[in-house]
């Protein structure tokens, strides 16, 4: 028996989640039910987090919270429940299966059949950013080994308990050398693990270009934060069924299941609300703590009803659809069909697999470090690097001198293009010829120097080898 949390939610949440609960029921989940209240009653009490301190301690006991969707009152500085719940509970891993439901949901790819696993807590979302002169602002894009090896082992792990062949990676690695290629060194090192499953590795642009086009030549996709955000709503969309699409955010300890839809309060009590996204949110957490057999008799049931023609008014189809149904009277069309098999769709076969087994992370030997310069990014206003050049090389010290100014990244200093556009914003590299060690003094005098001579410096960033490896990059055109 496990015990699971549970949130009805707001709008349409109660009268899906009861049609859920009712199917998971009828269907032998072992599951035990602690309900919470979170959402908008929650909020327009007085809490601006949308859950009280007592009900996140149920979470964390459980480990599994099965939530409908809440509505988040405007303004007020009420914050995003769900943000918050995959921040602090370190739900790092997004799951999103996106399957064509054709010819019952339009689609111009009818065989489509991929999960799209993204990275949930870092990246560009990680939110650190700054204004750092009039003309340029920064956001810090963080990629760290544990974040990389969380979500691709947990791609690999995931498509061996789903019985897929093919795990595809997705990354910028030809610009992004050291973000984006750590991501892509550590998938090559988890996909060497698991030889019984096909590996591959796109430049994002391509890749996604061929998600779009032909999304039947992939099966799992594993990606960093942004581009796993934006590309699974793309394919979510060109299955045609955005509404009807489960979720799960997993953690190493806790996890969320999800529809993805909103509450959709304007439909609310009316029973014509589709369930179908919280059934699949639903079995997906089956499928997490082993449950498997439960969800495939669920799974399979659902597709023998959409089958059968009884469909809920978002779908419902003039001439394909038998009948227009309720949410309660989906829910027991479902119920009725637990044991049975769809003929026109796959069914869907995991009740063998077992609940996924994911190590903890385990923190690496440290490397070597040696510190062989640094970048000061200065604001100046000017507009010939050749003129900043002569004022930045008065802070040089015996070991560290200037050897490369970049604007946007791209170098201009020395042999720059006078085509070449520049803002206000300059990156000055101090190191020393061949890279060798300098010493953090060299940095302190560098930055005391540029007090004496006026110099506004906005940021700086250390440059490092690692086990004698360069781990930073070089200027475009250097």
């Amino acid at each position: 028996m496990k015990r699971i949390t549970v949130a009805k939610g707001d709008g349409i949440g109660p009268e899906i989640m009861n049609a859920t609960l009712l199917i998971l029921e009828k269907a032998g989940a072992d599951i035990e039910i602690d309900e919470i209240e979170i959402g908008e009653k929650v909020y327009l009490a007085g809490n601006s987090s949308g859950i009280a301190a007592k009900d996140w301690d149920t979470i964390r006991g459980n480990k599994i919270f099965l939530k409908a969707p809440i509505t988040t009152p405007q303004g007020g500085g009420y914050k995003s429940l769900n943000v918050s719940t995959r921040k602090f509970l370190g739900l790092y891993s997004n799951v999103r299966p996106c399957v064509s439901l054709h010819p019952f949901v339009k689609t111009k790819h009818p065989i489509m059949d991929l999960v799209i696993i993204r990275e949930n807590e870092e990246d560009l979302y990680a939110g650190i950013e700054h204004q750092q002169t009039d003309e340029v602002v920064q956001c810090l894009k963080l990629i760290s080994r544990p974040g990389c090896e969380k979500i691709i082992r947990y791609a690999f792990e995931y498509a061996r308990q789903q019985n897929r062949k093919k795990v595809s990676c997705f990354t910028k690695d030809n610009i992004m050398k050291q973000t984006d290629g750590l991501f892509h060194k550590v998938f090559n090192e988890i996909a060497a693990e698991y030889t019984d499953i096909e590996n591959e590795h796109w430049i994002v642009d391509i890749g996604a270009a061929r998600l779009a086009d032909t999304p039947e030549m992939f099966d799992v996709i594993v990606m960093p934060n942004l581009y796993g955000d934006i590309l699974s709503d793309v394919a979510a969309q060109i299955t045609g069924s955005v509404g009807l699409a489960g979720s799960a955010n997993i953690g190493e300890e806790c996890s969320m299941f999800e529809a993805i839809h909103g509450s959709a309060p304007l439909i609310a009590g009316q029973n014509i609300a589709n369930p179908s996204g919280l059934i699949h949110g639903a079995v997906m957490m089956l499928n997490h703590i082993g449950q498997t057999a439960v969800a495939e008799k669920i799974m399979n049931a659902w597709l023998k009803t959409l089958e059968d023609g009884l469909h809920t008014f978002d779908i419902y189809t003039e001439g394909l659809s038998k009948q227009k149904i309720g949410t309660k009277e989906f829910a027991e069309a479902v119920i009725s069909n637990l044991g049975e098999k769809p003929n026109l769709f796959k069914a869907v076969e995991y009740s063998n697999n077992t609940a996924l087994q994911l190590p903890k992370y385990k923190r690496k030997e440290a490397a070597a470090k040696e510190l062989v310069g640094v970048d000061l990014f200065v604001h100046w206003r000017g507009e010939n690097p050749n003129e900043l050049a002569t004022i930045v090389q008065k802070i040089e010290s015996n070991n560290a001198r200037l050897t490369m100014i970049t604007n946007r990244g791209i170098k201009v200093w020395p042999n720059g293009f006078e085509e070449t556009f520049c803002t206000d914003h300059w990156r000055c590299r101090f190191t020393t010829e061949n890279n060798e060690a300098i010493d953090n003094k060299d940095i302190i005098e560098l930055l005391s120097k540029s007090v004496d001579e006026n110099i506004d410096i906005v940021k700086t960033e250390n440059l490092y080898k690692f086990n004698g490896q360069i781990a930073f990059s070089l200027g475009q055109g250097q």
